[in-house]
């Protein structure tokens, strides 16, 4: 992979949760009844960070936020290898009749998505599920669309984004790169 371009800086990232947390909010009419469930690995620290933000601002106590691992409920778990690693889900609150919202940090074909309602369904039926994703690049495979959007970034098929978070990677920032060989 070859770095192509920076797509966002850390204040850019900081700034588009805030929007984000914002939307949710105004969509969701508050955060009475709201849950947010990350996507490992990337979306855990971004629902974090979102759910951190909407507390703040709705001035009220604490939005769960849960993690989700899908590996079990992907459709290509037979070119993952013979025997892919899967962590444990934590979702610590009940999901049934509750607002949830699944985060993302990239919404590409929209695989990730369903087996991530796949994987969600098997703690409880929610009265709603929302999609939050921080990068949307395009490239549908199924018929799958985020509610929340950070930014929208065209791509080619041998680029890629890369959303890096400190959390993870020791830093804040969003990637284009390019498929090299």
């Amino acid at each position: 992979m070859r770095e192509k371009a920076q797509i966002m800086s850390s204040s850019e990232i900081e700034r588009t949760l805030v929007r984000l947390a914002h939307e949710i909010i105004e969509k969701n009419n508050g955060a009475k009844d709201l849950g947010l469930v990350g996507i490992r690995q990337r979306g855990v620290p971004l629902a974090q960070r979102l759910a951190g933000i909407i507390r703040r601002i709705e001035k009220k106590s604490a939005v769960p936020v849960g993690t989700l691992d899908i590996t079990a409920h992907r459709d290509d778990l037979s070119t993952l290898g013979p025997k892919p690693v899967t962590q444990k889900s934590e979702i610590a609150f009940d999901i049934n009749g509750k607002d949830i919202i699944l985060v993302d940090d990239v919404l590409y074909t929209g695989r990730t998505a369903r087996a991530a309602m796949d994987a969600l369904f098997t703690h409880g039926r929610p009265r709603k599920i929302q999609l939050c994703v921080f990068i949307d690049r395009g490239h549908r495979e199924l018929p799958i669309e985020a509610t929340f959007v950070g930014r929208k970034v065209q791509t080619s098929e041998h680029e890629s984004v890369q959303v890096l978070l400190r959390e993870v990677d020791e830093a804040d920032k969003v990637l284009l790169v390019e498929k090299t060989g």
